[in-house]
């Protein structure tokens, strides 16, 4: 009986001997990840459990509220932001580390007609002759992509004429699903959103110049929560890596040289 049960006791020991390394180590990473960049970082995230066996948790949200949040003691180890200012803000308020800031991702704007009320649009020509109810916006003070787009409203000299027919999302995801669902006739998104492999999304759309608005710099950041967690650490490498960078670039984004 003794030998029966000291032979399991071996066959134990030799099944764990052979359980992957990389799972009895593995890691979670908590990330918070504006919404425009959701859809990549999800297949970034396969990637990265699939190298290196740790799992990347998403929280998406405007990048204003994510901030707010992690002033207010959120669980997050890693932001990834939609602008350069709130990365910059955590790390002089000491809540980012210092050192570890960059941009992962520069963002490209878009002005974009879908369902039934599709316009063909070649410029901004389509907004001034004011054949539309409704146009949908991110909310400027939060979301950095409604801070582009009222940019370059206030560029054109219409700002103050399209204040009856601005729908503001609470972040661009929403902005996006007003267009979709034809409570509004035209939007301002990310073009990120509109090259998303795994969604069709019917109508036309025109690129912003660049030079329209602010440089949408997308940072990372490092929090001080996370200082010890090397998991973190080795995501933030990861999403610098050629192999990354590729696919940042597939979903619309420009890379800072």
């Amino acid at each position: 009986m003794y030998k029966r049960k000291l032979a399991c006791a071996k066959g134990l020991l030799f099944v764990l001997f052979l359980l992957p390394v990389s799972d009895a180590l593995a890691e979670e990473v908590r990330v918070a990840v504006a919404s425009n960049f959701l859809v990549p970082l999800k297949k970034l995230s396969q990637e990265f459990k699939t190298l290196t066996g740790n799992e990347a948790v998403l929280i998406s949200g405007s990048t204003g509220k994510l901030y707010a949040q992690i002033k207010q003691g959120a669980p997050f180890d890693v932001l990834l932001a939609a602008d350069s200012l709130r990365s910059q803000l955590l790390e002089k308020e000491g809540i980012g580390i210092a050192g570890s800031r960059f941009t992962y991702a520069v963002g490209r704007l878009a002005l974009w007609s879908a369902g039934s009320h599709r316009f063909a649009i070649k410029d901004l020509q389509v907004l001034k002759q004011k054949n539309f109810r409704y146009l949908a916006i991110a909310n400027p003070k939060t979301a950095p992509y409604g801070k582009a787009a009222k940019q370059v409203l206030i560029k054109q000299g219409i700002w103050d004429q399209l204040q009856p027919r601005l729908v503001r999302g609470e972040n661009i995801s929403q902005t996006l699903q007003f267009v979709v669902s034809e409570n509004a006739e035209l939007g301002f998104v990310a073009l990120s959103q509109l090259k998303d492999n795994g969604v069709k999304l019917m109508g036309t759309y025109w690129t912003v110049p660049a030079d329209w608005h602010d440089p949408i710099r997308q940072q990372a950041i490092l929090l001080k929560r996370a200082q010890t967690n090397e998991a973190a650490r080795e995501f933030l490498n990861f999403l610098k890596s050629d192999r990354s960078q590729k696919l940042i670039e597939s979903y619309g984004y420009s890379l800072e040289k």
